[in-house]
């Protein structure tokens, strides 16, 4: 329902950008209710979790024409529906919402109301806290799809997630640990080293940028890091083997002069996995699964909006293990 006053209510706080922003400059602004529209519905946001792309927007993409600027960012969060409009819906619904558009075509999350298309909002199981929900729209559904949709992971394979020590990561090797396959995770920094292992991995290398040639029985590869290590990621897989691409962690976006003959090894297979198109019966799916293995977020830490600047900060700087989450309540 709208909170303070509702029909009386008209603006709302929310991060607004225009140009490229640190996160410890970031502030909250005050700007206009959405007003609702057919197609689309009004969802007080509770939570939400930060995630690379949205840095790499707020620091470098908010350049490019075409980001509808101002822009409030935002690919994910938990909720509950405000003003159903057209929808089947209803008022006070826990829904969570992701991709789509979100914070780039058109705003997001990162307000305390975000008007969004009816298509990418999902009901969900309202058990759940929403700290718990928050993590669960993009990292998971990412995480699974990659794995699962993707990968076809399955118990005998030996998986490599290269880049590991991100949220995307962690929530990986969950759902590969619930599988019951082998975990083999790489981190560039070696401070990150213990984390994997109490994450429950089988072995955690050093990476260097070259893996070829130092493991070997790898059967499947979730690759975070990107463009940058991909060609030698592919050089790791066996024969038969699946490589998923699905990060961009090293802030390279395409293989110049990729030659899919030459760099594809004979036997292998290379895929992606893009989530811009989630579905009910996906997201029912994926809570379903991390129900049955008892599966809980691994979240990093929790900041309320009113310190937006300082989660900001943080995923800046790159000092919390885990999933950030925020958490968002009116009158702050």
């Amino acid at each position: 329902m709208l909170e303070r006053g509702d029909c009386l209510m008209r603006t709302m706080k929310a991060v607004s950008l225009t140009v490229p922003t640190p996160g410890h400059e970031v502030r909250l602004v005050d700007v206009p209710l959405p007003e609702s529209k057919p197609g689309w519905v009004l969802v007080k946001v509770r939570a939400f979790g930060l995630n690379h792309s949205e840095k790499l927007l707020r620091l470098s993409e908010i350049q490019s024409p075409h980001i509808n600027k101002p822009i409030i960012p935002g690919i994910e969060c938990a909720g509950e529906i405000a003003d159903p409009s057209d929808s089947p819906f209803h008022v006070g619904q826990v829904v969570i919402a992701l991709m789509g558009g979100m914070g780039r075509s058109f705003n997001g999350s990162h307000a305390e109301y975000a008007l969004l298309p009816t298509h990418h909002v999902f009901t969900v199981d309202s058990r759940f806290s929403w700290e718990q929900l928050a993590p669960f729209p993009e990292t998971y559904y990412t995480a699974y799809g990659s794995l699962i949709d993707c990968l076809q992971l399955e118990p005998s394979d030996r998986l490599l997630v290269r880049g590991a020590t991100c949220a995307l990561g962690y929530a990986a090797i969950q759902i590969a640990g619930a599988i019951g396959c082998e975990v083999i995770a790489t981190t560039h920094r070696e401070e990150k080293r213990h984390l994997l292992q109490l994450a429950g991995v089988h072995e955690v290398l050093l990476d260097t940028g070259e893996l070829a040639g130092s493991v070997s029985d790898i059967s499947k590869v979730l690759e975070l890091v990107g463009a940058r290590t991909l060609r030698d990621t592919m050089r790791c897989v066996e024969a038969g083997g699946i490589v998923c691409h699905t990060g961009v962690l090293g802030g390279e976006y395409v293989l110049n002069r990729f030659d899919p003959i030459k760099e594809i090894p004979n036997g292998g297979f290379l895929t992606g996995f893009y989530s811009n198109h989630p579905t009910q019966l996906q997201v029912d799916r994926i809570l379903k699964f991390l129900g049955l293995h008892q599966i809980a977020p691994l979240i990093g830490r929790v900041f309320p909006f009113s310190r937006i600047n300082e989660a900001y900060g943080a995923l800046d700087a790159g000092s919390v293990n885990g999933k950030i989450v925020v958490t968002v309540t009116s009158h702050e």
